[in-house]
């Protein structure tokens, strides 16, 4: 398999009018995939102060303080996913906002196999508030609900940052 070169994107909100950021949050995400070319996501169904939404999108949650990324991807995939894997690489690092919620993500992805599954471990919030359940496409399947759940302001912010993401994961497999 060949790494292909880290895509590094800046992207902005052109949702919600900027009125000031008060702080970064960096996080961990990861396309994961299977041996048999299966694609894993969330589903979030969410109605909250960014207006109703249905979802998709990858694994990941906060990197924790003294936490490093690859540590954070493989506790946040275990909690979201119930999967161990094994880190392929590194996609990139998408820089986007939040400007409803005054918020600067630094994103870093990785490119995952997963080797198994297990027990999820949702928070209270992701099960209540965002109903999230996992999702198992295949690559074009993939493309097509994103763009399909990009309907919303929301759900435009979601595509942006994660196609480029998803299509240089399927460059990366395409080459395995």
């Amino acid at each position: 398999m060949k790494a292909l070169p880290e895509i590094t994107l800046e992207l902005q909100d052109n949702e919600w009018p900027m009125t000031g950021i008060d702080h970064d949050r960096q996080i961990a995400r990861a396309i994961v995939v299977d041996g048999n070319g299966n694609y894993y996501f969330v589903r979030a169904v969410r109605d909250d102060d960014f207006g109703a939404a249905t979802l998709i999108e990858t694994s990941g949650g906060g990197v924790e303080s003294g936490e490093a990324p690859d540590a954070a991807i493989r506790r946040e995939l275990r909690e979201e996913l119930g999967a161990e894997v094994e880190i392929l690489g590194r996609l990139g690092v998408v820089s986007d906002y939040y400007n409803l919620i005054h918020r600067h993500n630094i994103n870093h992805y990785f490119l995952c196999r997963a080797l198994s599954f297990g027990d999820r471990r949702l928070t209270e919030d992701e099960r209540e508030q965002f109903h999230l359940s996992t999702l198992k496409l295949g690559f074009d399947a993939a493309v097509a609900e994103y763009e399909r759940r990009a309907c919303t302001p929301l759900g435009r912010l979601v595509a942006n940052r994660e196609l480029p993401i998803l299509r240089r994961a399927g460059e990366w497999m395409d080459g395995d």
